[in-house]
């Protein structure tokens, strides 16, 4: 995983700290946490990522490949949030999201080394539900962790690909953030991690027409999810 939002969580709890030790100030929108029902919008930015599982196929040519994902390129996010109070501590929030982004594959033979690399897009569409739980505020500032599950699916997959990935997918996620009132609205950054708790590799593939791309597919026996997201709220 890229080392960018462990950076960016170090300094979001520095900043904390930083303002804990300032003495009280006047508070924006000081009721903005005790409505029952609102609504926002978030973008954000995330990386892609699979953990794979090889098979050890040895195909009729004798070779045995294996597959990485090396590098992790960033997608864009946006959602709609649902925020529901539950208490001065607990909200509760469904926030449904685009996702845009894709996975970069590397394929290599173990014994000569040869290499095919592939890329597939993945847009999807999830439905994630948080418990927020927040600490106290202070000043125009308040940190929070969530925790949650989400569901997922895919809005179109690219066949005839060697990895063909299943449509729908669930896991759990884990987050921070902090909520910083502003005079006209709260901007809340947050760092998320989700981890996909089902297999969503497909196996049965009679969408491959390149009877060349089958040893990459068999190559491989097990795909889970997993995210990294770093979002802007505005509410």
């Amino acid at each position: 995983m890229s080392k960018r939002p462990i950076y960016l969580l170090l300094l979001l709890l520095w900043f904390s700290l930083h303002l804990t030790g300032q003495e009280r100030k006047l508070q924006h929108q000081p009721y903005a946490d005790q409505r029952l029902f609102h609504l926002g919008f978030t973008l954000g930015l995330h990386t892609q990522d699979l953990i794979l599982t090889q098979s050890g196929y040895l195909n009729e040519n004798g070779e045995v490949w294996f597959s990485e994902i090396p590098h992790y390129s960033p997608g864009l996010s946006v959602g709609i949030i649902n925020d529901l109070y539950l208490n001065r501590y607990m909200n509760l929030r469904a926030i449904p999201t685009l996702y845009l982004g894709d996975k970069r594959f590397v394929f290599r033979e173990q014994a000569s080394g040869e290499e095919y690399r592939s890329r597939i897009r993945n847009n999807y569409i999830a439905l994630p539900l948080h418990l927020k739980i927040s600490g106290e505020r202070f000043n125009n500032f308040r940190p929070y962790a969530l925790v949650g599950g989400y569901g997922s699916v895919e809005l179109a997959s690219r066949k005839n690909r060697a990895v063909l990935l299943k449509p729908f997918d669930v896991g759990i996620e884990l987050g921070v953030g902090c909520d910083f009132y502003l005079p006209l609205f709260k901007l809340s950054p947050e760092l998320k991690f989700s981890f996909g708790l089902i297999d969503i590799l497909e196996k049965e593939r009679p969408d491959l027409k390149d009877a060349s791309l089958q040893k990459y597919a068999q190559s491989l026996s097990k795909a889970t999810q997993r995210m990294v997201t770093l979002s802007f709220h505005f509410e």
